[in-house]
């Protein structure tokens, strides 16, 4: 078979006009070219794909089941294009993005969304852990950056799991999340309209721990998780009192179960959402735009910001 990409792309003109002579205006052809062309392509597939009556074309049976198959190539031969240009403009085929599991979903997904529309031709890897998992994917280059909230200073010195030596993170600030003390609902605490540290002091304390850094902690008595969601549904079984991202709170498996305490003397600073990369590494369009746009998005807020 010789047929070409050029005259599949006639074919469909042809087809979606209903004739030679629409097509031909609309390809800036001569109406005789057109016609020719559709003749050699039906030669060169050995089947009748129209019914010509005077100007007017229409599909046959097999044309209709090619016309299908034209615009699935054609489309594909465009998506190779575009890629082809996207690489010689210099962007990165690739990227790996790690991401704290405890981030707010809605900003994130939307975040994807564009993404996809933005950069058609990227490679997209995604990968989802704890704080502590994310800054790992970076430091061990299974990453190119991270989305994570700050809990403190992150990053281990020497030679990580892969072999790789540990490079120091560069940090930037992207945007906040607000936090809240939490409780169960059907916890001691609940019934009391405001609650002081002492109060808190005498009931058991979930801790988010990441590396040694922890949640401000009160209580003498203490449970810890690297995972925020653990730590959520232990505080929604009434386990003990914690301190949430507002968003973790705000999930519908957890904000039935649980309500948030008033406490004047524990007002906690919103929870900061940074991006870490490895430092002096160089980052592509896709990568340089990310922290920006999520950053927007947090700002605007939506029903898991509060």
């Amino acid at each position: 078979m010789e047929w070409t990409l050029e005259r599949l792309n006639q074919f469909v003109a042809v087809a979606d006009c209903g004739s030679m002579t629409q097509a031909a205006r609309r390809l800036g052809r001569a109406q005789s070219a057109v016609s020719m062309a559709m003749g050699l392509l039906e030669a060169d597939l050995g089947l009748l794909l129209f019914h010509r009556a005077g100007r007017a074309v229409t599909l046959t049976p097999a044309g209709e089941v090619m016309l299908l198959e034209a615009r699935a190539l054609l489309g594909q031969a465009q998506a190779l294009d575009v890629r082809a240009q996207a690489l010689a403009a210099g962007e990165s085929p690739k990227l790996c993005v790690a991401l704290d599991e405890a981030l707010p979903y809605p900003p994130l997904a939307r975040l994807l969304l564009e993404l996809s529309q933005r950069y058609a031709s990227l490679d997209l890897t995604l990968l989802n852990g704890t704080a502590a998992e994310v800054a790992d994917d970076v430091q061990s280059h299974r990453a190119a950056l991270a989305f994570q909230f700050d809990r403190g200073p992150t990053g281990r010195a020497g030679a990580t799991a892969d072999g790789f030596t540990a490079a120091p993170f560069a940090q930037r600030y992207v945007a906040s999340v607000p936090q809240v003390v939490c409780v169960a609902r059907h916890h001691a605490l609940a019934a009391q309209p405001q609650v002081t540290r002492d109060d808190l002091a005498r009931h058991r304390q979930l801790v988010m721990h990441i590396e040694g850094v922890e949640d401000p902690v009160v209580s003498p008595r203490i449970w810890r998780s690297g995972s925020v969601y653990v730590l959520a549904d232990m505080l929604a079984d009434g386990i003990g009192w914690g301190i949430l991202p507002r968003n973790i709170a705000q999930t519908p498996d957890i904000e039935p179960r649980i309500v948030a305490l008033d406490c004047p003397e524990l007002r906690l600073p919103p929870l900061a959402v940074r991006m870490l990369s490895l430092q002096g590494a160089a980052l592509s369009e896709a990568a340089l735009w990310l922290p920006e746009r999520l950053a927007q998005l947090l700002t605007e807020g939506d029903g898991s910001m509060g």
